[in-house]
């Protein structure tokens, strides 16, 4: 990129830090997913209970952020086998920018705190 900011690449798209981010993040189960695990809930039945998200849509969205290093999963019982889910430090990065995300929708986008 040059120093003004223009592609370098003229006719390709932007490379970009924040695409970059939202390809990771960019979804609203994934957002909720992350302030759950945030707010120290582990467990797939009460993410999915605190999430409102279909099953299958969070086994994806964990797996996804498995993946892209930003949980780990940890087996807490071998009978039935079951697992819980943490951050990583890259995980817990987010959390300003989850947090920044909350007092904006808090102050914008909840009807109920509008006041303009």
């Amino acid at each position: 990129m040059s120093r003004d900011g223009e592609p370098t690449n003229p006719g390709a798209p932007r490379a970009c830090s924040s695409a970059d981010a939202l390809d990771v993040v960019g979804e609203r189960w994934t957002l909720l997913v992350l302030r759950e695990l945030g707010l120290g809930v582990h467990r797939f039945k009460d993410i999915r209970t605190n999430t409102g998200a279909p099953r299958e849509t969070l086994t994806l969205r964990l797996r996804k952020l498995e993946e892209s290093g930003l949980i780990e999963r940890r087996r807490y019982s071998e009978r039935p086998p079951r697992d819980e889910y943490l951050l990583t430090a890259a995980g817990r990065d987010l959390e300003p920018v989850l947090r920044g995300l909350r007092q904006w929708g808090e102050r914008n986008a909840t009807p109920l705190r509008r006041t303009s």
